[in-house]
């Protein structure tokens, strides 16, 4: 019986001669097309596009491998793992292989961000991670990832493991390069002491040439072989007419390296090999270290993705793989096993660690009903849980996009620092070759080496590297307290504030709200009150309509509408009813003044009934604001309750100022009127929060709060303890410090080294050490804000 294709279905006539392992299982492949194809998918990682095609793929032909394999990306199944979707615009997180410094990630920016469907491309040198945006319609996946791959980098959709591995080949590539350059340096070394010190006597010139042209061999594969990432590098930035940190340093190793070839042919003039080989070892050791701490800062957002299982129990017994996961499925998770989705329990009850999202290290307790997230941990209960989102759709996925697009937002300092970074490199050129033509014609025998003393020693990595690294680590270090940064300015303007504006409900409250009070007017009783006004709540999303849903609304509601800030109407037996604030909900709301009730129910205006609402205060509130006005800060609760009920809360916090009853409009306005000296940090969760987050300086959105505050907002805080906002602003501030640490030790090493090079005090040896060594200052002074006391330190320093 003949078998079809596992990849096309066409009839197989060739027996089993063409197989690949697809899921574990040898599959028959009819020709070395349909082979070739379906290997480059497995070995990219891409095997769910078998798992959830539709029809089997066209006929493959044996086109370039890696065309192939890009255009699989171009498939709408395999984009659903990892391709959001907004307003017809889709983007994607790509791992970017091959990037080095801020004019790698310039040049890819410029040249995509040109290309025609492309909305955005950002670049983060440190992660190498890139954010692109593109409109399908005009533009394909495939083209965009082939012309970065024109660029001489690699790009692929971001994945944790696959980027790990990534980067362990990377270190081992170097770990092979930096083994042969420290070699040869040895063995240069030792030839270029005896010539040196000829320690052998007055030497005969042929062995002096004998052992120049032992050198030239050691040398050779060191310049051909370990020094080759930094030719990469360079080819790619003047291909581009850009200028980037390893031109200058490829310039001065092939100098000196055909300067030297020269010389031993000729038998004329110094040799360079043992600089040439020094010269590559200590740099691929700055290198190396440079890029070890570099993914220390970039892991701490991939690894929040490796929490999340890679294996999910259905319901039914059935394991799958956890990225297979649909909304709609029923999962079970045991004791002791972390969620492989985000969902809602459906059965069970048990209790949650939710650390390494809110920062908050004490279990919660979770019911039917209540939401999980994947990667938090289920500790002591065997529970069933509905999946809610997707993978690439789970709050967890949402985390490290919001942390990439917030290390990708660069400060005003960052930016001028890479643009002084490029225009310097091109001035070391041409310091360079004054360099060279003054000591040519004043000590001609010394000028080579003091032109490559002053290409090396003064190149500006530390430079390009000062901003961004800090950067990255903050943003982890922001992601450890629970909370997520959304705008790049957070780090600056959060130490320049003055003048914070709070919301009440469900910010300074729990947004816990229950009804504890019911009055009735006329004739219609508790509990019909009750069921019609949980009829009108159910079409609101906010923390007041929650406390009406516990009951059982009545039918024949229609024709609802949500007035934000004012409450809701619709129509029951042809009449009008409301329910909201008195000044909404009743025709004379000077009749309310008469009640301590906050919300009222009526019809055609006339009241019916009224709601007396409690909301607990959250704990730390009050530690909030007093720490608040001990900085000098002045608060102001801006809600759109009522006086009474907002005056109470104030008065237990000790707000200064209180501005009550007030719509979506009135607080933006209020906000507005403020003068321009106030640095303003709103703080919110609602709907009706949504203008005025916008409109402050700084916009703070509670975790807890609605999709449209939070993306209204710069921060995101994902647990409730709102004192976390005073390590944010100690850790903002301590931020600044280490940019400014960083700057001033980049800057002031060039402004001393490049006169000392110049003048001829510098020995190539020594400018190499200088650079590499300055880098990996400048990335280790960031990465002290891993540190897991740091917080306490800063308190101390209070």
């Amino acid at each position: 019986m003949t078998k079809d294709c596992y990849h096309c279905g066409e009839p197989v006539l060739t027996g089993d001669s063409y197989q690949v392992e697809i899921l574990g299982v040898k599959q028959i492949m009819c020709c070395p097309g349909c082979q070739a194809v379906a290997s480059t998918i497995v070995a990219s990682g891409l095997t769910s596009y078998y798992e959830y095609r539709t029809a089997p793929a066209e006929k493959a032909s044996l086109i370039p491998e890696e065309l192939q394999s890009l255009s699989l990306y171009d498939n709408q199944d395999v984009q659903e793992e990892f391709v959001r979707h907004e307003n017809g615009i889709d983007e994607v997180v790509l791992s970017v292989d091959g990037v080095s410094c801020a004019a790698c990630a310039w040049l890819i920016e410029k040249q995509l961000g040109s290309h025609e469907g492309v909305a955005r491309i950002q670049v983060n040198t440190t992660t190498h991670r890139a954010t692109l945006r593109w409109d399908p319609s005009k533009a394909k996946l495939s083209e965009l990832l082939s012309k970065i791959h024109a660029l001489g980098y690699k790009a692929a959709p971001f994945e944790a493991d696959n980027q790990e591995a990534q980067y362990h080949q990377t270190m081992k590539q170097y770990l092979y390069r930096l083994g042969i350059a420290g070699l040869a340096t040895m063995q240069v070394m030792m030839l270029a002491v005896a010539m040196y010190f000829e320690v052998f006597g007055d030497m005969d010139e042929s062995f002096r040439n004998y052992f120049r042209w032992v050198s030239l061999i050691f040398a050779t594969p060191v310049l051909l072989y370990s020094g080759m990432p930094f030719y990469i590098n360079a080819w790619r930035n003047l291909k581009a007419r850009t200028l980037g940190m390893d031109v200058p340093v490829s310039i001065a190793l092939l100098f000196a390296y055909f300067a030297s070839l020269y010389a031993t042919v000729t038998e004329k003039g110094e040799v360079f090999f043992e600089s040439i080989a020094m010269f590559t070892f200590f740099l691929l050791i700055g290198r190396f270290l440079e890029m070890r701490a570099r993914r220390t800062a970039a892991a701490a957002s991939a690894n929040l993705l490796k929490l999340v299982p890679k294996l999910a129990l259905l319901q039914s017994g059935e394991q799958i793989p956890a990225k297979s996961l649909r909304v709609g499925h029923v999962v079970r998770v045991l004791p002791g096993e972390p969620f492989p989705a985000d969902g809602v329990i459906v059965d069970g009850v048990t209790t949650v660690n939710e650390a390494m999202l809110t920062g908050e290290s004490l279990p919660e307790s979770r019911n039917v009903g209540d939401a999980v997230f994947a990667g938090t941990m289920n500790i002591d209960g065997n529970i069933d849980v509905e999946v809610t989102a997707e993978k690439k759709d789970s709050l967890i996925a949402h985390i490290v996009q919001l942390q990439d697009e917030a290390q990708l937002a660069k400060p005003r300092v960052a930016e001028i620092a890479d643009i002084v970074a490029r225009y310097f490199v091109a001035a070391i050129l041409v310091i360079s070759a004054c360099t060279w033509w003054y000591w040519q014609g004043h000590r001609p025998d010394d000028a080579f080496w003091i032109m490559l003393s002053v290409l090396v020693a003064t190149c500006p990595c530390a430079l390009s590297l000062a901003t961004p690294t800090a950067l990255t680590c903050s943003t982890s270090a922001f992601g450890k307290l629970g909370i997520l940064l959304r705008r790049g300015h957070v780090f600056e303007t959060l130490t320049k504030i003055n003048r914070v504006v709070i919301d009440k409900t469900g910010t300074l409250t729990e947004g816990n709200i229950s009804i504890a009070e019911t009055s009735t007017y006329g004739d219609v009783t508790e509990s019909e009150a009750l069921s019609i006004a949980a009829a009108l709540e159910g079409y609101a999303n906010h923390p007041i309509a929650e406390a009406f849903k516990q009951h059982d609304a009545i039918d024949g509601i229609a024709h609802v509408e949500n007035v934000i800030g004012e409450g809701l109407k619709g129509t029951f037996n042809e009449k009008e009813w409301r329910i909201g604030k008195p000044s909404f909900a009743l025709q004379d709301s000077a009749f309310a003044n008469e009640s301590t009730h906050q919300i009222w129910l009526s019809c055609h205006r006339q009241p019916i009934a009224s709601f007396g609402l409690i909301d607990p205060v959250r704990p730390s509130s009050k530690a909030l604001i007093e720490q608040f006005h001990q900085a000098g800060i002045r608060v102001t609760m801006l809600t759109g309750d009522n006086a009474q009920a907002a005056a109470s809360v104030a008065n237990d916090l000790g707000i200064d100022e209180i501005v009550a009853d007030v719509s979506p409009q009135g607080k933006l306005a209020y906000l507005q009127s403020l003068p321009n000296d106030q640095i303003t940090m709103m703080i919110g969760d609602g709907v009706n929060d949504a203008p005025v987050l916008a409109g402050a300086h700084l916009s703070v959105a509670m975790g807890s709060g609605t999709d449209v505050a939070k993306s209204s907002a710069d921060m995101v805080l994902l647990g409730d303890d709102l004192t976390k906002l005073l390590d944010a602003r100690k850790l903002a501030a301590f931020t600044q410090k280490i940019i400014r640490q960083n700057l001033a030790w980049a800057l002031g090493y060039n402004l001393v080294i490049l006169p000392l090079a110049v003048a001829g005090f510098v020995a190539p040896y020594i400018a190499v050490a200088g650079m590499s060594g300055s880098s990996v200052i400048v990335v280790t002074n960031s990465l002290r804000l891993f540190r897991n006391d740091l917080l306490d330190k800063l308190k101390d320093a209070d």
